[in-house]
């Protein structure tokens, strides 16, 4: 790859000096890898880079075109706002794990064979589960177990999904699944749609996002889901499965969000409807969708990333984080407010703010594909996104009622980042051209039309009526929601349950009788000279209750160590897959 270097090992790489530097030399030196990397991108030629040969098959470790630099340029710039958001720290772990989270990212971004990606894939899942642990404590060590699970989950999906795929078609090479949808294009798809959080595959994002570091949340908001919806866009564009989950998804988030006190926890479940109109978008599969479904992954991560910020100066500087606990803060922190607003304007699609010129391209493009029901679900979702992240959510931890919480505006370089953030929003939507010029198609699309400004005005401004009107009904209530998260909560302790009362009973009943009955029976038999062989029945029964038993152990030892024993599982993984690999094209 001499013509290209990588952003991705900008940022990987560059993770390893990072605890041998100190104060000033540290911060400006994390400033800097960003910054090299928006410049690797934005100066990147179109092209195939670091072809080569592996078991046989041929791979491709960079693939530049449109779609990829369209996503890594908002990756790059996101990565440089969310370091300045975070210069404040002092360990080096949560910027380790930060760079190298985004490193994986953009590893995936420019992957052009599926082992690159998959590698990259679960780089993803490690580096973000960090950041949920290093926030300490026994929820976030819960959550950030659980995200840890479900990720390694659909990696072994999606490892399935490839290695079927490979051997179908007798290439590795990532581009668009052609054709009747197989075994392997599902397994491939449903790896893919987990990490879009797209129901009832979503709970882990809810779960886990609130539960991160203040500064953590905001990297893990941008990068993940945004990751698949480019996956998604390169093998399944057209796809109509996806716009019935995509339009699900929209309407999903919303929902669920009314449900909840918990202002990062909202915020979470509102990246999971806007991602329902990028994933919507990629299911149309039109020139008009797949290029609204990108735009609107490059405005989302920006607003989003700012509305994170936002709610995380709040609980900085507040230590609270519930609705319910809230209040009076725009009097100690109106600039946090402003630029929370400025998000808040952007995500409900306000004219002249960034969402105005991205969400409507996915509305108008269901439009020319005549899906009348499918504009009208993305609509109603447009309008339930302005009543709670910005209505309801700013109104209850601003203003609303005066708790008395003692606060300030956050430090600096909090304020920076957002402001960042916030500019980008407002030159996006007055000023949407530049951004159209990224998109992988050509883009005939005009979203200041006097029709679309007084619809979209039309529809924000009854909203805020019916927010005025039923404001005492949506009053935050102090209780948690639990989604289908509920499953693997109950089961895992339904698991250790059984592990521990009746199958643990029946081994030891089993082990009495073989010591009280069994054996001195069989040592009599064998004296007779009639030895018959039961001792293997019994070590069979007795092996698999006590197979049963280590798991549940095995269960337990993880939630202290399991960063290390999930990476020796995955590194284990990928040896067998490779071993696959060879034996299968040998």
């Amino acid at each position: 790859m001499t013509e290209f270097v990588h952003p991705a090992l900008l940022f990987i790489f560059g993770a390893l000096p990072i605890p041998f530097l100190k104060g000033p030399i540290r911060r400006a030196y994390l400033l800097l890898i960003p910054a090299l990397a928006i410049l690797t991108v934005l100066t990147a030629e179109p092209g195939n880079y670091g072809v080569a040969r592996f078991i046989g098959q041929g791979l491709l470790i960079a693939k530049v075109d449109k779609l990829s630099i369209v996503f890594a340029t908002v990756f790059t710039i996101m990565a440089l706002i969310g370091t300045v958001y975070a210069l404040h720290l002092t360990r080096a772990g949560q910027h380790v794990a930060a760079f190298i989270y985004v490193g994986s990212a953009l590893g995936v971004v420019f992957a052009g064979d599926y082992l690159t990606l998959f590698l990259f894939w679960e780089g993803m899942a490690f580096a973000s589960a960090y950041l949920v642990f290093a926030q300490r404590g026994e929820p976030a060590i819960r959550a950030g177990f659980r995200y840890l699970m479900v990720h390694i989950t659909g990696g072994v999906v999606l490892l399935g999904g490839i290695i079927l795929h490979g051997i179908a078609t007798g290439s590795m090479l990532f581009g668009p699944i052609k054709g009747e949808m197989g075994v392997a294009a599902y397994l491939i798809l449903a790896g893919f749609i987990l990490n879009a959080a797209v129901p009832p595959l979503n709970a882990w994002l809810t779960d886990a996002y609130p539960e991160a570091t203040v500064t953590g949340a905001v990297f893990m908001s941008a990068f993940t889901t945004k990751t698949a919806v480019y996956v998604l866009a390169r093998a399944f564009p057209g796809t109509e499965l996806l716009v019935w989950l995509g339009t699900a998804m929209a309407l999903y988030g919303v929902i669920y969000a009314v449900l909840e006190n918990d202002c990062r926890r909202l915020l979470a479940y509102h990246i999971v409807s806007q991602v329902g109109y990028m994933v919507a978008g990629v299911g149309i599969g039109t020139e008009l969708a797949v290029n609204g479904a990108t735009s609107h992954a490059f405005a989302h991560i920006l607003y989003k990333s700012l509305l994170f910020m936002g709610a995380g100066a709040v609980i900085y500087v507040t230590g609270r984080r519930k609705l319910t606990e809230l209040g009076g803060l725009y009097k100690t922190m109106p600039l946090t407010v402003a630029l929370y607003m400025v998000g808040a304007f952007a995500i409900s699609a306000f004219p002249f703010f960034s969402g105005f010129v991205t969400k409507s391209m996915v509305i108008a493009a269901a439009g020319q594909d005549h899906r009348a029901l499918v504009m009208l679900a993305l609509t109603m979702a447009s309008a339930g996104t302005f009543l709670h992240t910005g209505l309801k959510l700013p109104y209850y931890m601003f203003f609303g009622t005066d708790r008395g919480l003692e606060a300030r505006e956050p430090p600096r370089n909090m304020l920076v980042a957002m402001g960042m953030a916030a500019v980008l929003c407002v030159a996006i939507g007055v000023f949407p051209q530049p951004l159209y010029a990224l998109l992988p198609y050509p883009v005939d699309f005009e979203p200041y039309t006097g029709v679309h400004i007084t619809e979209s005005l039309g529809i924000l401004m009854f909203t805020a009526l019916g927010f005025v009107i039923f404001l005492r009904a949506l009053d935050p209530e102090n209780t948690i929601s639990i989604d289908t998260d509920w499953f693997y909560r109950k089961g895992a302790r339904l698991f250790m349950w059984i592990a521990e009362k009746p199958l643990a009973r029946y081994e030891k009943a089993v082990s009495n009788m073989s010591e009280t009955a069994a054996l001195p029976f069989l040592h009599g038999a064998a004296r007779a000279g009639m030895w018959i062989d039961l001792t293997g029945v019994d070590a069979v029964v007795n092996g698999v209750a006590r197979s049963i038993l280590r798991c549940g152990a095995a269960l337990r030892r993880l939630q202290t160590g399991v960063v290390t024993h999930y990476a020796l599982a995955m590194i284990g993984g990928v040896i067998a897959a490779t071993a696959v690999f060879a034996v299968v094209w040998r």
